[in-house]
C-alpha cells in the first residue's frame, strides 16, 4: 500500500514538472515582455537601438487574454519581436496605463502601440489577430520609423 502511494506521488510530481516545463517553454519561445516602466523602456530602447512594442490590455478583456495565450507565445512571433523591440505589457487600468492611454488615445483593447525611444508613436493597431498579421504589424512599424 505504501509503495502504491509513493508511486502515485511520484507520477503526480512528474506530471506537474512536465506541465510547468511546457509553460516555461512557451514563455521562452514567445515574446519576452520586460517588467519595467515606460520611462525605463525608452532608455533601454535607445541604448539597444530598438523600438518599443506596448501591448495595451485590461485584465477583463477576452481578446487580450486570447493574444496572450496564443499569438504572444508563438516562436516566430517571439523571434521577431524579441529581436526588434523592447516589449511591454501595460494594464491600461493602472496609473501608468491611464497616462499612456491618454497620451496615445487608446480607446479599445487590445491596442498595440509601436513607439520610438523618444516616445513618439509610429503605429497603432487594435484587436486580436493571427500571428502572421501580428508579425506584419511589427514589420510595418519598423519600415515607418
Amino acid at each position: 500500500m505504501k509503495k502504491l502511494q509513493i508511486i502515485t506521488v511520484l507520477i503526480i510530481t512528474a506530471l506537474f514538472i512536465g506541465l510547468k516545463s511546457d509553460t516555461n517553454k512557451a514563455q521562452e519561445e514567445g515574446i519576452n515582455f520586460s517588467h519595467i516602466n515606460f520611462k525605463a523602456a525608452k532608455a533601454l530602447a535607445k541604448k539597444q537601438n530598438k523600438l518599443i512594442f506596448i501591448d495595451a490590455y485590461t485584465t477583463w478583456c477576452g481578446p487580450c487574454k486570447l493574444m496572450s495565450k496564443t499569438v504572444f507565445t508563438e516562436k516566430a512571433v517571439g523571434d521577431y519581436y524579441n529581436e526588434h523591440y523592447i516589449n511591454l505589457k501595460v494594464d491600461m487600468e493602472t496609473a501608468e496605463g491611464l497616462a499612456l492611454g491618454k497620451k496615445y488615445n487608446v480607446t479599445g483593447y487590445p491596442t498595440f502601440l509601436y513607439v520610438k525611444p523618444d516616445g513618439s508613436l509610429i503605429k497603432k493597431t487594435m484587436g486580436a489577430t493571427n500571428s502572421s498579421t501580428f508579425i506584419g504589424y511589427g514589420k510595418s512599424a519598423i519600415k515607418k520609423q
